[in-house]
């Protein structure tokens, strides 16, 4: 996240401007920068803003003029009356009573990027699940096989696996869970991570190469080519898939021998 504003962009989701309410009462809001940014002061575009009017199929220019009674452009009458909106120390308090601000705040394509709303409830049902989450990878890798292990770890760490102790292995197997519990759990449950492991193995005992736009995989005897890697696809999981066809099946067997 950069602390310039990215410009213009169109919101998508339709949005209906009413007031902010809680039951049946407006409420004051929060908005807070993204990405732990907290600059001294930090404004936020007020001109040449644009929302996607999903009933109109058009865009329409929004903007916040305390003398309208809207953010809409096309339905302001007389002079508009610009005005900054500035977070300071990356807070911006808005009050109940100013709902213009707070419905060009909500429509700002900026939001959920730049800024966000704060919302106490969601947060603390986004950090339970992430806690859940994080016990959920932790019992995983209390539980795993040395061998699965060996394979995650070595997605993450390279080369270094193969000169850690069990206790090492076992110790970084439970913070990369702790950190990254996602990932984790991803890995874990990735068919092909013993595969991938398998080709990192073979790279690393110089059996297979690597070009270094990871694009294609050569014998690293002779350079002929065993496979090139799908756009967009990490090398080591194409790789891995590549193992499952006649083809690959080969050309594991063969490198098996090898490395035992």
């Amino acid at each position: 996240m950069t602390k310039q504003e990215k410009g213009v962009k169109v919101v998508q989701q339709p949005f209906n401007v009413k007031p902010n309410v809680i039951g049946d009462q407006i409420k004051d809001k929060t908005y807070l920068l993204t990405g732990d940014m907290s600059p001294i002061t930090y404004t936020i575009s007020n001109r040449g803003v644009y929302w996607f009017d999903e009933e109109k199929k058009i865009q329409r220019e929004i903007k916040y003029c305390k003398n309208q009674q809207t953010i809409f452009v096309d339905e302001m009458v007389g002079p508009q009356s610009m005005a900054h909106i500035t977070f300071y120390d990356g807070v911006l308090n808005v009050s109940r009573t100013d709902q213009m601000l707070q419905n060009f705040l909500d429509l700002h394509p900026a939001n959920g990027d730049t800024f966000e709303e704060f919302n106490p409830v969601q947060i603390a049902q986004d950090e339970t699940e992430y806690l859940e989450l994080e016990i959920e990878a932790l019992i995983a890798a209390q539980n795993l096989d040395i061998d699965i292990a060996e394979a995650v770890m070595r997605v993450e760490l390279g080369s270094k696996v193969s000169t850690m102790s069990s206790k090492e292995l076992k110790r970084d197997l439970l913070l990369y869970a702790k950190r990254n519990p996602s990932l984790f759990l991803e890995l874990v449950q990735d068919d092909n991570v013993v595969l991938r492991n398998f080709g990192i193995r073979a790279k690393e005992a110089g059996i297979i190469n690597l070009s270094s736009d990871q694009r294609t995989f050569t014998w690293a005897s002779n350079k002929r080519k065993l496979m090139n890697v799908p756009f967009d696809e990490h090398p080591y999981t194409a790789l891995a898939a590549w193992f499952k066809t006649d083809e690959g099946m080969e050309i594991y067997t063969n490198i098996e021998k090898q490395l035992s």
